[in-house]
Formats: C-alpha cells, structure tokens, sequence
C-alpha cells in the first residue's frame, strides 16, 4: 500500500445512505436533494470534478433502490470542492408514510469503529495512551487473560477477542434497572469480559466489535472522561455534527429511521434492540449531512495529524508477518492499484459501507436500513467506474 496517498491534504469522501422502499404505501420514490456550500478554507479540486457527477452516482442508486425495493434512501456526495451534494429517496418510516429526508436519523452501525479509532489516537498524539501497553493498566476490569491485550492489537482486531459467534461468549446478567445501565462503557464490558481469548494476541486477525467495545473503555479511562463526552468534544462538536448521538434505545429520540428485514419477497418491520450498550463499536446514529461532515474531516485532516493517519492507513501484520486487510479502524484494499480505505456495518434496522479512495478524492458510503442489504458491490461498482473514467 502507498500510505503517501493516503495523507493527501484533498482527501474527500462520498457518504451515501440507504434504506428499504414503500411497498404498500406508494410505489412512487419521494426525493428530496440538498446542496451545502463548501466549508470556508476547504480543499478546493476541480480537475476531476466528471468523478463526482450527483446525476451520475444517483443512477445507479435509484436502479438498485427500485430492484431491490429498499423502502428509503438518503446519500451525501462529498466534492473535490468542498461542496456536499445530499439526497434522499423513499421514507424514513414507511408505515406512517414520513418521508426520508434531511432530518432522517439512521445507524451507522460498525462505522461507528472509526469513530473509536480515532478518539484513540487523538489520545495517542496527547501523550496519554500508548497503544503497546496492556490495556489492563486503564481497565482493570477486564480480567487478566493468558497474554497481555493491547490497544494496537484491539485497533487492528488482533487482539483474539471473541466477536458475536466466533467462540465462546460469556456475558454476565445486564441489570433489569436501571435501563442505561450499561451505558457506561466500562460496565457494558459484562457482556463479554469473561469469554475466554481466542488467540494469543498478535497471531490471528478476528473482527471482534466487542474488541472495539474495550478499546471504547481504554479511551474513557485514558482520557479522564466519559467515553460519549470525548466523541462528542473532540469529534462530533469541532465537525459541527449537531445531529450525530448515540443510539440510547431508553431514549425517544426523534426522526430515527425504521427498521426492515426480509421475510420471503417482502421488507417487513425489524424490532427496535437496543444497540447502546456496543457504542463503541457500532451504536451511534445522525442524518446523512453529519456522516458527510464525519467523512470530510477525516479526509481534511482535522482530527488527527498525518502520522496517525497514516497508522489508520497501514495494513495491521499478524506476529509471523502475515499483512491483515484492517489498518486501525478502516478495513483497506486497492481498485487498480489504487488505496482503498473503507468500513461495512450490519445490525439490526440497517446496513453500512463506506469507501474512500484518498489519492483522487473520490469515495461512496451507504447506509440502508434494510437488514443484511448487500451494499458493498455497489460501492465498489462506482468506484471502478468512477476510476475507469478518469483513466
């Protein structure tokens, strides 16, 4: 991987989010489009602007939400500009025919990793974490285990902890009352401390998000604050992510994206689990313009300096050499040899994929509330024409 790509200052990333069609409501798809300006001092990049043609990524958006009957749809296109093209297809809530639209909140699901990545590292760069000690010097919870867990194994999914079905989960019994209170990240570690590792730390990549749920405590405890306190403070606030907050299922939040799973031929409503307790790794939710702005100052470079970047950037290696295909938050890969940084999603009432091609400025995301959405070949389809067009 050329990680130099990767620290280019016009970095620019297309957010796109997805969500089922009305079948029973009206077939027609509602639209609804938004334009914001570029932020004053953005990257400004008009030699590719053909890449990032609005008409060009709806196309083939609209034809997948037609064929697969998706109930609505919301995407934002990041410019090489500045500029953030938003659009919405279809209905938030399809039962009580609300249409998708700006104020559309939907679930970022495991994109909510990156998030934790970089609250991490921000610590890092502040002198007060150091990704190669034993996570247990900040989480004493965390029961010993054979061989010492690191935050940079816990960042690149080696550090051998369970995932859902992997191996043995061993989950103590969540409190009846009060509802939040696993909340706190550092009690919500019961749902899975006590498993035993599946690996001896550094030999095996195993995606875990309860991996991402400990290094979410690692931070609240390095950082002297509760874990949702540093997103917001040092993320969502600087980026101006007004609508960007966790997914607390205790909470009436408002314009939140209903969810559908498949039955047979149909897209029928999912329930509504509670996702709080994985917050770090997979529990956040905002509109389609504040995961734009996520993804704008990521590639801006306004939450971390370059060398930390470039970690996010690097392919982890297991302890015999072998390269993973997970950086430090971002899963990696090359179209046509170029970097590809990128994170998928998958829980209940949605499904996420975010792709970003760093060196021509040039990415595609989407977020689809239909459960199991197969969402990562059509990113990867507009990314390899995109890149056939600019030769």
């Amino acid at each position: 991987m050329n990680v130099s790509r990767l620290l280019s200052t016009s970095f620019v990333a297309v957010l796109i989010v997805v969500t089922a069609r009305a079948q029973d409501v009206d077939s027609r798809p509602v639209r609804s489009r938004t334009e914001v300006p570029p932020r004053t001092g953005a990257s400004s990049r008009t030699a590719d602007a053909d890449l990032v043609d609005p008409s060009f990524v709806h196309a083939d958006l609209e034809a997948a939400f037609h064929r697969e009957g998706w109930v609505g749809l919301g995407w934002a296109l990041l410019a090489p500009n500045g500029t953030t093209y938003v659009n919405h297809l279809g209905f938030e809530d399809r039962e009580r025919g609300v249409k998708a639209g700006p104020t559309t909140r939907w679930r970022w699901a495991s994109i909510s990793k990156p998030v934790t990545a970089i609250a991490a590292l921000q610590l890092v760069e502040q002198g007060k974490l150091d990704l190669d000690r034993d996570v247990r010097a900040w989480v004493p919870e965390f029961p010993e285990k054979p061989w010492p867990v690191t935050a940079r194994h816990l960042g690149g999914h080696l550090g051998g902890i369970v995932h859902y079905s992997n191996g043995e989960v061993i989950a103590l019994p969540r409190p009846a009352e009060p509802p939040d209170a696993w909340a706190d990240v550092v009690r919500a570690l019961d749902a899975f401390k006590m498993s035993p590792l599946l690996a001896e730390p550094g030999t095996r990549y195993a995606y875990t998000t309860h991996g991402y749920m400990l290094l979410g405590a690692v931070v609240q405890r390095a950082g002297g604050a509760p874990y949702v306190d540093q997103v917001r403070d040092r993320i969502a606030h600087p980026l101006g992510m007004t609508s960007f907050e966790p997914d607390y299922g205790w909470k009436r939040l408002p314009n939140r994206a209903k969810g559908y799973k498949k039955k047979g031929a149909a897209w029928v409503e999912s329930g509504d689990t509670d996702v709080s307790w994985k917050l770090p790794g997979g529990g956040y939710l905002s509109n389609v313009a504040d995961l734009a702005r996520f993804g704008r100052g990521v590639m801006d470079g306004r939450l971390l300096s370059p060398t930390s970047r470039a970690l996010m950037a690097t392919r982890g290696r297991t302890r015999d050499g072998k390269a993973t295909t997970y950086g430090f938050g971002w899963g990696l890969y090359d179209i046509d040899g170029r970097a590809v940084l990128a994170h998928s999603g998958s829980q209940e009432k949605t499904s996420t994929y975010l792709a970003i091609v760093p060196d021509v400025g040039l990415g595609l995301a989407v977020m689809c509330n239909c459960e199991g959405a197969k969402l990562e070949p059509l990113v990867k389809a507009f990314l390899e024409k995109a890149l056939a067009r600019r030769g």
